[in-house]
């Protein structure tokens, strides 16, 4: 089978992503096994080739995150409803989506439980009980559990009624280390991993009062551009000021012997990043998957059944293990047509093909699956081979990211016309000609400010006067 032929076929598999990005971002979600709808409304049962992506999302987040000096930790899933009454604004914020629990061992609770939606409200409680002097500061922890969100519009990935995250939460001596922990997180957790490991290219800045998180002072964001246009907001970090330490008497000695409220933070990053691998890298065959978060970065496939193909993939796979290489071999059989497209569809970064003439040349074929161009090396250079094309591969897909971004990117003078930009792409104006007025304007049309930045595109101190900041606004998910 050529290689148009099997793109061809690979393709027929799914919905064509420029005719119906909806279907196409679905069919790869089945086709590619990364999930399932579970069995209530909103659920989803993640399969292991989607946890196994999960997992080194985690790993390198959790890897910065503990460089940065928070500490795992873990707090309940249900939360008592009188701690979320306690801060006014976040349970006004999150009410429509809260689920609670009012009976339990065959009896009315006495209070009713709310399954945890976020932790500020549990995590203050105790933070109060651990926190006393300024020796205790800067108090950073961090979690990573499961939170539910009634989802009246549920997508797998995107918007479910339970998913997985991480939420780290921190207490600090001044607004001012509150402020630059939450920077630090934003900046060298959040965006680097965005675009180190995941290969995306992130807009970052200051939310909107409209858009800020409930109860926070301010909100820092990561949008990036999917496929087909539209902003993914894939991490957030919050500024709580004194709200929560002040709802839940989170205070410290000082050194000067009087006793302050803590300035508390909170950040978080979720299973929608998964979405925003496929949306942000998926092309017509299915996934594109990053080398470095690829569960397997390199496929050894024998072009046929036959012993002797199939014990040379066994020590090529071994090879390249033994040089930190993810590596497996495609054992299933059957038409090889079928086999490539099927892996197509998974994003493996790299495929090593070999049969019967490669043995007798003593050399294999690598195909990247970001590009589909072919390279025939010799078998006693190939993990080296496979090595320098993995990092081409991770280079060359934040690159292609990046050039959508910038192409599709416009700056405009006026509402109208970033309303017609936004249609295709993202708008960037000055926030004083927008303005909440405009925001709300904008809005009717589902359009959003994404965030807000400085000029040259850096995250704003909320100190900058208004009418030096930039506002980029976009269709979301």
């Amino acid at each position: 089978m050529t290689q148009q032929a099997q793109g061809k076929q690979t393709a027929s598999l799914l919905a064509s992503p420029e005719a119906d990005f909806p279907r196409w971002y679905q069919d790869v979600v089945t086709q590619a096994e990364l999930a399932d709808n579970g069995p209530v409304r909103g659920t989803m049962v993640i399969r292991p080739y989607g946890w196994a992506i999960w997992e080194n999302i985690q790993a390198g987040i959790d890897a910065r995150i503990k460089r940065a000096g928070a500490s795992n930790a873990y707090f309940p899933l249900l939360i008592p409803q009188s701690y979320l009454a306690r801060e006014a604004e976040h349970v006004e914020g999150f009410s429509p989506e809260l689920a609670v629990v009012t009976h339990a061992g065959g009896k009315d609770l006495d209070e009713p439980l709310i399954i945890r939606p976020t932790s500020e409200t549990i995590i203050g409680e105790y933070m109060a009980k651990w926190v006393q002097s300024y020796r205790d500061l800067p108090l950073l922890l961090n979690q990573w559990v499961n939170v539910l969100r009634w989802e009246l519009r549920p997508r797998i990935f995107l918007r479910t009624t339970e998913f997985l995250w991480q939420e780290g939460h921190t207490a600090h001596a001044t607004e001012a280390d509150a402020a630059q922990y939450a920077r630090r997180i934003h900046l060298d957790v959040y965006r680097d991993f965005l675009e180190r490991d995941l290969a995306l290219p992130v807009l970052i800045g200051a939310k909107t009062d409209r858009e800020r998180f409930a109860g926070a002072t301010n909100t820092l964001t990561c949008e990036a551009m999917m496929g087909d246009g539209k902003a993914l907001q894939i991490a957030t970090s919050h500024e709580l000021g004194q709200n929560f330490a002040t709802a839940f008497g989170v205070t410290y000695l000082g050194q000067d012997g009087q006793r302050s409220h803590c300035w508390t933070t909170s950040w978080g990053s979720s299973t929608r990043i998964v979405g925003g691998l496929i949306m942000g890298h998926g092309d017509a065959a299915g996934l594109r998957v990053p080398p470095r978060i690829a569960p397997v970065q390199a496929v050894v496939v024998p072009v046929r059944e036959d012993d002797d193909l199939l014990a040379e993939a066994e020590q090529i796979s071994a090879r390249l293990a033994d040089h930190q290489i993810r590596s497996s071999v495609d054992k299933k059989g059957g038409s090889f047509g079928r086999r490539i497209t099927d892996l197509e569809v998974k994003g493996i970064p790299v495929r090593v093909e070999i049969g019967p003439r490669d043995l007798a040349a003593g050399q294999a074929t690598l195909v990247r699956r970001d590009s589909r161009e072919k390279l025939t090396v010799p078998l006693d250079g190939i993990a080296a081979a496979v090595a320098d094309l993995l990092g081409q591969i991770q280079q060359a897909m934040f690159d292609s990211a990046s050039e959508r971004l910038a192409t599709r990117t416009h700056d405009v003078r006026t509402v109208p016309e970033a309303a017609e930009a936004a249609k295709t792409g993202f708008a960037r104006l000055p926030w004083r000609t927008v303005g909440a007025e405009g925001e709300q304007f904008l809005a009717q049309d589902a359009l959003t400010v994404r965030c807000l930045q400085l000029p040259d595109g850096t995250l704003p101190d909320r100190a900058d006067p208004a009418d030096e900041l930039m506002c980029v606004i976009a269709r979301a998910y």
